[in-house]
């Protein structure tokens, strides 16, 4: 009788109190809550400014500032897409598997109580608005020292939604590659691929810089590239352990594989360089170390420390060859290896995680554990992700050529003098 008089007693006290606690608070986990909202600054963070630094870097110094701006450039129009329509068209309500719909345009129905698994909504978008931004910033890094702004404006307006969008939905947003079983825990087809396809597209659609035979493009700073590789280092852990959505032992994982690749991507590509050339450069050891991060990115969930070590030589290995070789071969100028590191880097790390998803770690089997029906569900993902790149970015640099009258290249002489003072008025001192 005293026990039930004690439970009873506080409603006595004050009715409201049984009622305190909203089916909301209940679900949201605090721990959660706060690592994915430092995951999202540590997103944000790889964008401005590591991408910006790294990016910079490895331009000639005249083309600085505006390839600097174009990572802002996408920061800031992103973030304005997201809020008002990307967010609902990405992880609204599906429609036939192919996107969401308008229910959540302008953020309509979000409110503070609104949860998704075991955080905020609010946090949950957040955190999916930084991969959106800088997988079209990772573009411009093949297009620098000759893409008009007005130009790059428009593209990130319309890649965003037309490519970016529906391929967020397939893969993570309850889409037709989702219902399938695809293995992309945190961006290997929705960021690498697409960003290092799409690059490729814009950058033979382009065509070279004018001047690039006559004047090698050498880095102006090699200090800025190795600034901005340690952002982008550091920023990654949010960006692949944040993925788990959790703070648990998945998150852990994920973030122990995501050091391991990166770093053994980074030895195997310093290594080839003693081999070949007898000095191993900083640029070619950051150029590892993301080769490594962004090629385990699909599996940091999914594989043990093993599969890791294996995704991380294989990225240093085949993203050197890219660069180093199939480029030279080819002839194409993606100035900053986009297409060379990202968009090879997430093809093989969507693949990988196929052959090595491990059950005792993320609950996927892939075909080296018993299933290699998840190879085959990869490698779908993969060639839609392709066609979708390759269609959707043709399509948009025809329409900002064509329909909105916008130049895509600078004028000869603009692009011989350096594009910072031209498009923004501004030169590094």
């Amino acid at each position: 009788m005293i026990k039930k008089l004690m439970w009873i007693l506080p409603a006595l006290i004050c009715p409201a109190a049984i009622f305190a606690v909203d089916k909301g608070a209940v679900q949201i986990n605090q721990g959660d809550t706060a690592w994915l909202l430092t995951s999202s600054a540590l997103v944000l963070l790889m964008t401005m400014p590591g991408l910006a630094l790294f990016y910079g870097g490895m331009v000639r110094k005249k083309n600085i500032l505006s390839t600097m701006y174009y990572s802002f450039a996408a920061a800031l129009i992103v973030s304005a897409l997201w809020v008002i329509v990307q967010y609902s068209l990405s992880f609204g309500k599906d429609t036939a598997g192919i996107i969401g719909n308008l229910d959540k345009f302008f953020f309509s129905g979000v409110t503070r109580e609104s949860v998704s698994g075991s955080i905020p909504e609010y946090v949950f978008a957040a955190f999916q608005m930084m991969f959106a931004i800088i997988t079209v910033a990772l573009i411009s890094g093949a297009l620098v020292e000759r893409l008009n702004f007005g130009a790059w404006v428009m593209f990130v307006i319309l890649w965003t939604l037309i490519v970016y969008t529906p391929l967020a939905h397939w893969a993570w947003g309850g889409g037709w590659l989702a219902k399938l079983g695809l293995l992309d825990f945190a961006g290997g087809l929705v960021v690498h691929l697409s960003s290092g396809v799409s690059a490729l597209v814009a950058v033979i659609y382009l065509g070279a810089r004018a001047d690039i035979k006559k004047e090698p493009p050498m880095p102006n700073s090699i200090t800025l590239t190795f600034t901005g590789a340690g952002l982008l280092w550091v920023g990654w852990f949010g960006f692949n352990a944040g993925s788990a959505l959790s703070s648990g032992g998945q998150a852990g994982s994920a973030f122990m594989a995501t050091n391991t690749a990166a770093v053994f991507g980074a030895l195997t590509w310093m290594l080839i360089e003693w081999i070949r050339i007898k000095k191993p450069s900083i640029i070619g050891g950051t150029s590892g170390l993301v080769a490594g991060l962004a090629t385990v990115t699909p599996a940091a969930g999914f594989v043990d420390i093993p599969g890791a070590v294996i995704i991380g030589i294989l990225a240093g290995l085949l993203t050197y060859f890219f660069v180093a070789m199939v480029k030279k071969a080819l002839g194409y100028d993606d100035s900053l290896d986009a297409f060379g590191i990202h968009g090879v880097s997430g093809t093989l790390g969507i693949l990988l995680t196929g052959l090595l998803a491990n059950p005792l770690v993320g609950g996927a089997a892939g075909l080296f554990y018993g299933n290699p029906s998840q190879f085959y569900i990869q490698l779908i993902a993969v060639v839609a992700g392709i066609i979708l790149c390759v269609a959707g970015t043709l399509i948009i640099l025809i329409l900002i050529e064509k329909v909105f009258r916008i130049k895509l290249r600078v004028p000869a002489q603009t692009e011989a003098a350096g594009l910072d003072v031209a498009l923004h008025g501004e030169q590094e001192e």
